[in-house]
């Protein structure tokens, strides 16, 4: 389950990877200053160095099969997942805005040009779900192993 859990893991990475380069690409850091995005800096970059770390803690893990280090990978999950839900409960208005004003990630208008537009509107809907399942899916796996079930 240890494997299971580190495959899952880079998956979620990866995805949670591209979400980042789209929210930097469009601005993100920059509509910072202009309270424009609704995703605070510290709380994506925090999410992204703790979920780093934990990774690499379960990569370790993964090679010594040292019970502590599996807890601390866990351990590390959590703010990580708090986070991520704090994310999404941001995200979700600006998404439904999106689907009210029905415009697309891809248009660009006048108003958007004046980086109006939250950066994160720009995350795929099917890309937000996958990071968020395969997340979840992680923090179980990773829990079960942490407690022996399942064996590693």
């Amino acid at each position: 389950m240890d494997i299971a859990a580190l495959i899952i893991w880079v998956v979620t990475a990866l995805g949670g990877f591209y979400l980042l380069g789209t929210w930097v690409r469009h601005g993100g850091v920059r509509q910072q200053q202009a309270g424009t995005s609704r995703l605070p800096a510290p709380v994506i970059f925090g999410h992204f160095a703790l979920a780093t770390i934990g990774l690499v803690v379960w990569i370790i893990y993964v090679m010594a099969d040292k019970t502590a280090l599996a807890w601390t990978a866990f351990g590390l999950l959590l703010p990580v997942a708090l986070l991520g839900f704090v994310m999404l409960a941001r995200w979700i208005p600006v998404h439904r805005g999106r689907a009210t004003a029905g415009t697309a990630p891809a248009d660009t208008t006048a108003h958007e040009a004046e980086g109006a537009v939250p950066a994160e509107r720009h995350f795929p809907l099917t890309a937000v779900l996958a990071h968020g399942l395969f997340a979840v899916t992680t923090l179980v796996l990773v829990l079960l192993t942490s407690l022996g079930i399942g064996g590693s």
